[in-house]
């Protein structure tokens, strides 16, 4: 417990600090691997929204949650994602990481206590301007996914997002249709690429300054 207390506390400290920002994000960044190359255009402004990074200790590990999304037809259906979602009218950006974890995967709002938060992250497929925001939890959480939303729960550990050999790459097929050389994390036996990579590398970043 002291050990993830006191890597909490560095956390803490360094998200006060300017951030890496897109600096990581690229790194993760997946690019065409064929002739069709998917396209946006988005004229609505992007939609508001959270995930949240949840931290806690079990054992002598530092874990956190991500979920396998159902597979359904939008954008992001399939893939392994951080609790989170559309921020609702009214709320701030914590309200909703807070209220999205406590639907998706069943954590009560009122057991994390929230340290901090990454950069910015614009989600260009589904057109979402995404705040990560950091928490930690005491103890392991006891989780229920959400029938509907998540098919199941993944617990990541800190080392494997700070292991030298942590990023991998390989040619996966986004929405079904298009070939993509994607930069990524293996978590759980499934490949963590897109958004959630991108924005996980940014914690990987941090994290390496502070361990």
């Amino acid at each position: 417990m002291k050990d993830f207390e006191t890597l909490m506390e560095r956390l803490r400290h360094r998200l006060t600090q300017p951030l890496p920002g897109p600096l990581a994000h690229n790194v993760m960044r997946a690019t065409p691997a064929g002739a069709l190359i998917p396209k946006f255009e988005h004229k609505p402004p992007p939609k508001p929204g959270s995930v949240l990074i949840l931290f806690y200790p079990e054992g002598k590990a530092i874990r956190f949650p991500l979920t396998l999304r159902a597979d359904y037809a939008g954008a992001h259906g399939g893939q392994i994602s951080l609790p989170g979602g559309k921020g609702e009218p009214g709320e701030n950006y914590i309200e909703t990481a807070l209220r999205e974890c406590e639907e998706e995967i069943g954590v009560a709002s009122n057991t994390v206590k929230v340290i901090g938060r990454l950069s910015d992250f614009f989600v260009i497929p589904s057109n979402f301007l995404v705040v990560p925001v950091i928490a930690t939890s005491q103890s392991r959480p006891e989780f229920k996914a959400d029938p509907v939303e998540v098919v199941k729960i993944l617990e990541a550990g800190v080392y494997e997002l700070t292991r030298d050999n942590a990023i991998k790459q390989k040619e996966i097929l986004a929405a079904k249709q298009y070939p993509m050389l994607a930069p990524h994390f293996e978590i759980g036996g499934e490949v963590v690429w897109g958004a959630t990579a991108m924005i996980l590398n940014e914690l990987r970043t941090i994290l390496l300054e502070i361990i």
